[in-house]
């Protein structure tokens, strides 16, 4: 446990009230043991640099022209529940490919803007940059929106031809990502009117998809492959069409113009109603603003409504769908500014709890979700994923979100509606976690074809010996046996206030025994940190990895020895100046360019730094978030990705990107606030309704950093923080309710 600190409480005085408030994706399967759903990383993102938009279970990757290019094994598509409704759209001004001038996403992720011009095309008598293309795209419930606004700027009129090229494979996620299908459905297309195409697809599973594309006005010719419109453009005159392309179509109501701009309207509306829940940051550093207002944006894109609540999804393109880690991991970095998030994803997860035994599915009684799909493959079994359940820190998580989410809100109602399953999962820790009953929590996979790994880590290379050898379970992970002692911990508090206290102090004895026994197997004391994990044997993997942060964040650690554990992970060899790496440069299998073996993954250095805080380490969480911050200002809009290469960081470099890293992510997207809460020390005390700042400090890029709608048990507040000196000095500038504020020196 953390040394028990001095403490120097100085509560805020009341501010006055206020009432106004490429190639394609080959399947790794050469070496022994891997899973056959790796991605292998033979195509780069980063080459083309994709644009992505998202609503509900719909997403679509585009290029940077706003086009779905129909490469082999591109990962390009308009996507609803994990199949590809729409593998080509491809926009020509005379048959010739459009110029782009720029292409962004807008800030608050709506809506993708792209402009675009002619390219000198001889044959035409067309001189270039005089035909100007603007495309506006969206996506809103199951169908993606575009407008096309074509003007001449020439003096003279032109007769162009705009032609949209299009296709729908409905190949499966798993098939993008680069299975091999023995067998398919099959696809037919009709066209519906004048102004309208069906593509339909009967899978194996019996179920029919259906792309419906639908123009206006209507092409001058249309069939199930592209629309063509013959425009005469006159000097400064320009043309107006609109297309709507909607997965599995309910009806087409209203004409598809006017359903663009009620759509775009509704579209924005909710997602501001929906981030408008969190607090808010702003400082006095403009690139670390556009930092937190793009995770904003791509955080509430990715939360997707659920019958149980909000759930954030954990990626675009590959894992676009609920993840137990991701989602119980993303609402812990939120908790601060939107509990409402961690209270969706508690009921999910409760709801899809495994509740009996299914070896295909790595499933326990007690287990919580891994990863839930939709698509062909997965209902036939194809592959395992439809309710999978091959984590092994996924269970004690959803122990330790439950009882940071009490701890936040002090809502005993949710607590009374997931203690059954938190019970649940505490029997499965204990049975089923722990099959050899030695103590800790292993992992084995029940299923030939699941996860070889099933921490966060889960590639099938990422848990090895000194040597280089792949670890032969039973495994017992590091941060796992960290997790479950802080899941007893929280269990135990979760147990009192419901009126259980002969549970909570059998689940606080528990607790400490494991907390002596991990002490005793995993501390490698010529290594100053915690082994990666003990083998089947038993046996210590002596690895220097970021695994032993997530000791701290867990409190599990010895407090002089997680200092040192701190010091080891801040050194040369693990620190690439732009992050943690999960590998040392020492380890055996480091590689930067690796999965997880030497990349900076930016979640796991969020975790390490609230573990960092945790002990009172804060100069050391500074420099976490320093080097993150720095790589994100490199960064495509700003964004942090899934992970970056471990390249260590040199003077006027960037950050080396990594092939194929989703973006957005949600833990990704989510670490900055996790950064926030770790530097200021932020903690809220639900019994007495207070918001704490234990030994706050801002990073040296930021000399200001005001939190607005921080919301208390009784109230809301907003706080302004200022760097002085090496410390940092707090403001109430807004107060509704009762809002005790106490900084901790």
């Amino acid at each position: 446990m953390p040394r028990p600190r001095r403490e120097r409480r100085r509560t805020l005085p009341e501010a006055p009230n206020h009432n106004s408030v490429a190639e394609p994706v080959p399947i790794r399967t050469g070496e022994a043991g891997a899973s056959p759903f790796y991605i292998e990383s033979n195509v780069s993102f980063q080459e083309r640099r994709l644009r992505t938009l998202k609503h509900g279970h719909t997403f679509a990757v585009f290029d940077r022209r706003g086009d779905i290019v129909a490469l082999p094994g591109g990962s390009d598509g308009l996507y609803h529940r994990d199949t590809r409704y729409l593998s080509r759209l491809e926009l020509r001004l005379n048959s010739a490919p459009l110029l782009l001038l720029s292409s962004n996403v807008q800030e608050d992720n709506v809506v993708m803007r792209v402009d675009l011009a002619n390219p000198d095309i001889p044959s035409c008598g067309l001189r270039g940059e005089l035909i100007h293309v603007n495309r506006l795209k969206f996506i809103w419930n199951d169908a993606c929106y575009e407008r096309i606004l074509v003007r001449n700027f020439d003096l003279r009129s032109h007769q162009v031809t705009l032609g949209i090229e299009f296709g729908a494979d409905f190949a499966d996620l798993f098939e993008v990502r680069g299975q091999q299908r023995a067998q398919r459905g099959q696809v037919s297309a009709e066209r519906s009117s004048e102004a309208s195409i069906g593509i339909r697809y009967l899978g194996l599973d019996g179920v029919e998809r259906v792309t419906s594309l639908a123009f206006e006005p209507a092409p001058t010719d249309l069939d199930a492959a592209a629309a063509v419109y013959h425009l005469t453009l006159g000097p400064k005159q320009g043309a107006r069409l609109v297309l709507r392309v909607a997965c599995d179509p309910r009806g087409q109501g209203e004409g598809v113009a006017r359903r663009f701009y009620t759509s775009l309207r509704t579209a924005r509306r909710a997602l501001k109603t929906s981030s408008g829940r969190a607090a808010s940051l702003d400082s006095s550093n403009s690139l670390f603003n556009e930092m937190a207002r793009r995770s904003v944006a791509d955080l509430y894109t990715l939360i997707t409504e659920t019958e149980h609540g909000p759930y954030p999804f954990a990626g675009i393109p590959w894992f676009s769908t609920p993840f137990g880690r991701d989602g119980l991991l993303t609402a812990l970095f939120t908790l601060w500014i939107d509990p409402t998030i961690a209270q969706g994803v508690l009921r999910f997860l409760a709801a899809t709890q495994a509740t009996a035994f299914d070896p295909a599915r790595d499933a326990t009684p007690g287990k919580i979700l891994h990863e839930m799909r939709y698509g062909e493959m997965a209902q036939l079994g194809e592959v395992p994923f439809a309710r999978y359940y091959g984590s092994v820190d996924a269970t004690p998580l959803f122990i330790v979100l439950a009882g940071e989410y009490f701890r936040r809100t002090a809502d005993l109602e949710t607590v009374r509606a997931v203690w059954p399953n938190v019970e649940a999962a505490l029997r499965w820790i204990d049975a089923y976690g722990d099959a050899d009953g030695d103590g800790f929590i292993e992992y084995d996979r029940q299923n030939a074809t699941g996860l070889v790994n099933q921490g966060w880590k889960d590639s099938h290379d990422a848990i090895f010996n000194e040597d280089g050898r792949m670890a032969e379970g039973p495994i017992a992970l590091c941060e796992v046996q960290g997790y479950v002692y802080s899941a007893k911990r929280h269990a135990a508090t979760l147990a009192s206030a419901l009126g259980r206290p002969e549970i909570a102090e059998a689940l606080l004895q528990q607790a400490e025994k494991l907390r002596e026994r991990f002490e005793a197997a995993f501390w490698l004391e010529d290594l100053s940190t915690y082994a990666l994990a003990l083998d089947g044997a038993k046996k210590p993997c002596r690895v220097v990895a970021s695994n032993a942060g997530h000791a701290l964040f867990a409190e599990i650690a010895d407090p002089a020895r997680a200092r040192r554990v701190a010091a080891t992970l801040l050194g040369g060899s693990c620190f690439s100046g732009w992050g943690i790496r999960t590998a040392a440069v020492s380890a055996a299998r480091y590689n930067p360019m690796s999965y997880h073996n030497g990349s900076v993954w930016p979640h796991d250095n969020a975790v390490i730094a609230l573990g960092f805080a945790r002990y009172g380490l804060k100069a050391e969480v500074l420099k976490i978030f320093q080097g993150l911050f720095e790589a994100a200002g490199y960064m495509d809009l700003r964004r942090l990705p899934e992970l970056f290469c471990g390249f260590p960081w040199r003077r006027l470099n960037a950050p080396t990107l990594y092939p194929v890293a989703c973006i957005p992510q949600a833990w990704a997207s989510a670490s900055v606030f996790a950064l926030v809460q770790a530097s200021l020390g932020l903690e809220f005390d639900q019994k007495g309704g207070e918001i704490r700042f234990d030994r706050p400090l801002l990073p040296k890029f930021l000399d200001e950093l005001h939190l607005r709608g921080l919301q208390a048990r009784y109230g809301v507040a907003d706080v302004l923080i200022r760097r002085n000196q090496g410390a940092a000095a707090l403001n109430i500038t807004r107060r509704k309710g009762h809002v005790p504020i106490v900084v901790l020196y």
